[in-house]
């Protein structure tokens, strides 16, 4: 299974109203020190099933999102998830 097949396997387990950190999820996909790649893969991502914006930065702030910060925050804000 390729890092990327391993970071969307994550992600894809993140329970509505979570969130996790891209160190996070690279720790989780065997690459602790690859969170820059995570945050990558995740841009790049257009599958829907698979929920990206439960994904944020280390120090508690949203990060990027391939549909925009507000849509970011308006899906978290909607699942309840705090950050």
């Amino acid at each position: 299974m390729s890092f990327r097949e391993k970071v969307l396997k994550v992600v894809k387990k993140i329970p509505k109203g979570k969130v996790f950190t891209y160190k996070k999820v690279a720790r989780l996909s065997g690459r602790s020190r690859a969170w820059r790649a995570v945050g990558n893969i995740l841009n790049k991502n257009k599958n829907p099933k698979i929920p990206c914006h439960r994904v944020i930065r280390s120090n508690g702030k949203i990060g990027g999102f391939n549909q925009g910060i507000k849509k970011k925050i308006t899906l978290l804000k909607k699942e309840g998830a705090t950050h």
